[in-house]
């Protein structure tokens, strides 16, 4: 279990190796590296497919700090040096785009391009943060199985949800949640519930873009994604029918062929992308 220490975390990552162009995948909040098995499964025979835990969640270490998103980007700089992985293909689903922001922003030598999943540049809505606030509070004392019934539905759309021959993936990735440790999962939540907006630095941002958002998704509206569209010179925006907010799970294939043509859109001159 490939497990490195990096800017004062243990965070494990797989990579399937190979002399492909890294893709580097950052997972969305209450989740890990596991959920673009997918993706790396149909990528990796022609990419080289990095994963990783942000640190409290899935087998990365829980650290007593370091939960607020400019930290978890530097744990992702960090990841990418060690790995000898830039320029990468990064993608971010949710927290993993607030991530991913912040990365080609600020470190455009890092990221060839970017795709951007079920994300915004946007603080955390406030009509949203006391529930997820009550949520986070008796996961903390309890543990996430007592509120893993309000959960699955903020993190998946109703087509996912209420597919009968889906049951197993559905029991499975609830498992995956509630099986976080309570302690790191709880940080997590409380780093991203007081984020801070990155719509200042979207300018910065002059790589090929692939936006991505389920139509089902109520814990960040296509109207963000349509935000960040219009902010980014050279984004491309994509809506998944049938997928909510996490849609690398729910509309793998749609998700899989956004990152490609996102990729094969590196080296084209950003101005033959406008919104």
């Amino acid at each position: 279990m490939p497990i490195v220490d990096l800017n004062g975390a243990k965070i494990h990552f797989d990579d399937t190796g190979g002399d492909g162009e890294p893709v580097v995948f950052s997972h969305g909040l209450l989740f890990s590296g596991a959920m673009f098995e997918s993706q790396v499964t149909h990528l990796r025979d022609r990419y080289r497919c990095i994963t990783f835990d942000h640190r409290g969640q899935g087998q990365s270490g829980v650290t007593e700090g370091g939960y607020d998103i400019d930290t978890l980007t530097e744990d992702a700089r960090e990841l990418i040096k060690y790995l000898d992985a830039a320029p990468c293909h990064f993608v971010g689903l949710s927290m993993g785009g607030f991530v991913g922001m912040r990365l080609a922003a600020n470190e455009p030598d890092l990221v060839k391009s970017l795709i951007l999943l079920e994300t915004s540049a946007d603080p955390e809505d406030p009509g949203n943060a006391p529930k997820y606030r009550l949520l986070n509070f008796v996961a903390r004392w309890i543990g996430l199985w007592v509120v893993i019934g309000q959960v699955m539905p903020i993190m998946f759309g109703r087509t996912f949800l209420t597919d009968p021959d889906r049951a197993e993936e559905r029991h499975r990735w609830s498992r995956v949640i509630t099986s976080n440790d309570r302690i790191g999962i709880t940080r997590a939540v409380k780093g991203v519930i007081d984020r801070a907006g990155c719509v200042e630095i979207l300018g910065k941002i002059n790589i090929p873009v692939g936006i991505g958002v389920g139509d089902e998704d109520v814990a960040t509206v296509p109207k963000k994604s349509e935000q960040l569209h219009r902010a980014l010179e050279a984004s491309e925006l994509i809506v998944f029918k049938g997928a909510g907010h996490s849609s690398s799970i729910e509309t793998p294939d749609q998700v899989t062929a956004l990152i490609e043509r996102t990729i094969q859109r590196t080296g084209i001159t950003v101005s033959l992308y406008p919104n």
